[in-house]
């Protein structure tokens, strides 16, 4: 089987020490995580993980499962990439010389991108969009010198109906 890109979305408990244990899940059984998204929810009690990685099908049922019988692991499955929304957020600081500026605005109106700080060495550019239109703007930056950048990781929610606390929507549900 070959290995592709899944999303694995978890609510989980709201409480100190959470990550820590479902984390060292993957780290126990040598599972890569390609990136990881937390945040609190509409219901306090819970957080929502969205954890991007890759693997095949089985690898991924075997996650979701192991997840889900983690006490703090309140429901869990994947979202399958092409019926979801996936976004993602950089900041990216590069070097602007005088020079330079005039192109580097025309990539950030190509991009949509926003100038979020300006200084007389640097511009730093915010950019939201799926992981492939962040790639993209970030290779076509980096001749002109990217000085520090950050990721906030993938987030994504089903499309449509789908919810993750409704157990008849979700396509590997535990």
């Amino acid at each position: 089987m070959t290995e592709k890109q899944h999303i694995i979305s978890a609510l989980v408990s709201n409480e100190s020490g959470v990550l820590t244990r479902l984390t060292g899940l993957f780290a126990r059984r040598c599972f890569n995580i390609d990136s990881l998204a937390v945040c609190a929810t509409e219901d306090p009690k819970l957080s929502r993980m969205t954890i991007s990685l890759r693997g095949d099908k089985n690898i991924i049922k075997q996650i979701v499962l192991q997840l889900g019988k983690l006490p703090d692991c309140k429901m869990t499955g994947e979202i399958e990439t092409d019926q979801a929304v996936m976004r993602e957020l950089l900041l990216v600081k590069i070097k602007a010389p005088t020079g330079s500026r005039a192109e580097l605005e025309t990539v950030a109106r190509t991009y949509e991108a926003k100038i979020v700080d300006l200084s007389p060495q640097s511009i730093v550019f915010e950019l939201t969009g799926k992981p492939g239109k962040i790639d993209g703007f970030i290779e076509v930056l980096r001749p002109f010198g990217i000085l520090e950048l950050s990721r906030t990781g993938l987030t994504a929610l089903n499309r449509g109906a789908a919810v993750l606390n409704d157990e008849s929507n979700l396509t590997e549900t535990v």
